[in-house]
């Protein structure tokens, strides 16, 4: 049996490394997966798909040539729009993008499905709602199709039931084509259970068709490895000083420097936390330097916080940077985006994940972390609020509030027994629930299901 795997986004987010552990382990369960995934970039770039999805059937749609136009739209194959408004940002707001740009990313991504062997599929999975679910409307309508939410087109769905801000002429359009191919799925599949209510409400879904499987995790790759004394100060060191890549507003890795001198927080022996992801609004980066900030204060020795990620030049509202200087922080750092296959080093030299994010639909590094012995600091909103165990396996705390982040902060940081103990739940629940090996032979009896095997 064969599955036809559609992401119409070049790799940089949690979606993508669904996509490449999900192919990886299907034969396994006695699928075989071909990939149709946009690309940005040359060959060994960060969001090149034959780099990204190595050793995997990889069929691409190549972004790069209308990355850099003035309009990003008029590309003979546009650039990929976005369920998010950034201004300044190559990938324009689904809401903006008008028909003629619409059409001709159908026409594109009917061209990947096709040099794919989509029509012999046996069933497409298609994550995100996009025009690749047209494309396979209009030219593979005899293949069922599985789709994904992932959380980003249902805070889209959100924002316009709030009301479509100005700026967004095509908003309605939008909706409707994505409640058409929400509809046109056999099976929709949610990585957490608060989105099947959101599927109804948003979509008009029939909660029955939905499925809710969750995003899971690598165990061979992301376990407990823990570095501790002189070989952490070494990774450190080598992260920050040695192989810089944090960026400032420039948006150039490495333009953020740190030098030996630098380091004495970390020599001081106290916990490491731990921020990874982008620099998105939603991620809450500030607020989170700024309750780190505040904690620090009140804590007995440094407990360093690190910044893994922020995708090079991509951020929104107040750069990271400008929180630290803002809050004179001296124990914050900037490390730059990191490969997935280079973050289980990164969870095993700290102590603690923080993520303030409000709007994660699930939170993948939450579920990385924990595999790796981590207890987290979450919000008790959608995605993490299934994951995280409040006093078990972590903390949670109220979307948006800076006290309560800082408390949870200083809890974690004071207390090493009780720190201990939830990174051990974490470690021994998270590997129980969501290594991808089992996760795959549940994905694969949905594919059974509605390939009709």
């Amino acid at each position: 049996m064969r599955v036809v795997a559609g992401v119409f986004f070049y790799p940089r987010g949690g979606s993508a490394q669904v996509v490449r552990s999900l192919a990886r382990a299907l034969p396994a369960a006695g699928w075989e997966a071909t990939i149709a995934a946009g690309s940005l970039g040359l060959p060994g770039e960060r969001g090149h798909a034959a780099t990204f999805y190595a050793g995997l059937d990889v069929h691409a749609v190549d972004y790069t040539p209308a990355f850099t136009l003035a309009d990003p739209l008029a590309a003979p194959v546009p650039f990929q729009p976005s369920y998010e408004d950034r201004p300044g940002s190559p990938d324009r707001v689904f809401a903006a993008v008008p028909d003629d740009a619409y059409e001709r990313l159908v026409e594109t991504w009917a061209e990947a499905l096709a040099r794919a062997g989509a029509a012999e599929a046996d069933v497409l999975h298609l994550h995100h709602l996009t025009p690749l679910h047209e494309a396979a409307r209009r030219h593979v309508p005899g293949v069922p199709v599985v789709g994904e939410l992932h959380g980003t087109e249902l805070a889209f769905l959100r924002e316009l039931e709030a009301g479509a801000p100005a700026g967004w002429p095509h908003a309605e359009a939008w909706r409707e084509r994505m409640r058409r191919w929400a509809h046109a799925c056999e099976r929709l599949v949610v990585s957490a259970a608060d989105a099947v209510d959101e599927a109804e409400r948003l979509l008009g879904i029939d909660p029955d068709r939905v499925v809710t499987i969750p995003n899971g995790i690598d165990p061979e790759r992301f376990d407990r490895r823990p570095l501790g004394g002189a070989e952490r100060l070494a990774y450190w060191r080598r992260r920050l000083v040695e192989e810089p890549r944090g960026w400032d507003e420039s948006g150039l890795p490495g333009s953020v420097r740190y030098a030996d001198a630098d380091l004495e927080p970390f020599r001081a022996g106290g916990p490491v936390l731990l921020y990874s992801g982008r620099f998105t609004a939603v991620k809450r980066v500030p607020l989170l330097v700024r309750a780190h900030a505040r904690a620090s204060r009140r804590l007995a020795r440094p407990a360093p916080l690190v910044l893994v990620g922020g995708h090079p030049g991509e951020w929104e509202g107040e750069h990271p940077l400008a929180a630290v200087r803002a809050a004179g922080s001296r124990d914050v750092f900037l490390a730059g985006w990191h490969d997935h296959d280079e973050l289980p080093a990164a969870m095993n030299a700290a102590d603690l994940l923080v993520l303030p994010s409000v709007a994660d639909a699930f939170g993948l590094v939450l579920v990385e972390a924990m595999a790796c012995g981590l207890p987290v600091i979450a919000c008790d909103a959608h995605g993490p609020r299934t994951i995280v165990e409040a006093g078990e396996t972590g903390w949670l705390v109220p979307p948006d509030d800076e006290d309560a982040l800082e408390n949870a902060i200083v809890d974690a940081v004071e207390d090493e027994e009780e720190r201990r103990r939830r990174g051990a739940l974490a470690h021994e629940r998270s590997r129980a629930r969501y290594a991808w090996p089992a996760l795959a032979r549940r994905l694969a009896r949905v594919y059974a299901s509605v390939a009709g095997a």
